[in-house]
């Protein structure tokens, strides 16, 4: 009756998911298409794009993206393939498994960082070959 066909990733971008100031969410979201969270998490959050955490933002739990940019507040464990980018009025506690990081002044980075070397390892083990 209905057609669900899949819509592949490149016909959401430019499409954001929003969850607004003032609503509390327990439990986990999985998204594929660019979220923007001003509300509260508590709980885990997946996506193969792009987070934004507003200034009124909270996630309590662990994040798996792309890139992310925090403006509120963040506690647990990020991964993060590419960027990491943490405001001035960012609080960051927990764990960070990065590819890039950009830390402005002011921000309340409290968190154990490491940036991902699989890059580099696979071009130093290709040197080695040569």
């Amino acid at each position: 009756m209905f057609d669900k066909k899949k819509k592949p990733y490149t016909d959401l971008l430019g499409k954001t998911n929003r969850i607004v100031e003032g609503t509390i969410i327990k439990g986990d979201i999985i998204s594929k298409a660019d979220f923007r969270l001003d509300g509260e998490l508590i709980g885990n959050f997946e996506t193969s794009g792009k987070l934004v955490i507003g200034p009124a933002g909270i996630v309590t739990g662990d994040i798996m993206c792309n890139n992310v940019d925090i403006e509120g507040k963040f506690s647990g464990i990020v991964q993060v393939t590419e960027l990491l980018n943490v405001k001035a009025s960012a609080t960051v506690k927990g764990e960070v498994k990065v590819g890039k990081l950009s830390v402005e002044p002011g921000a309340d980075f409290s968190a154990t960082c490491v940036m991902s070397t699989t890059e580099k390892q696979t071009i130093a083990v290709d040197e080695q070959k040569q």
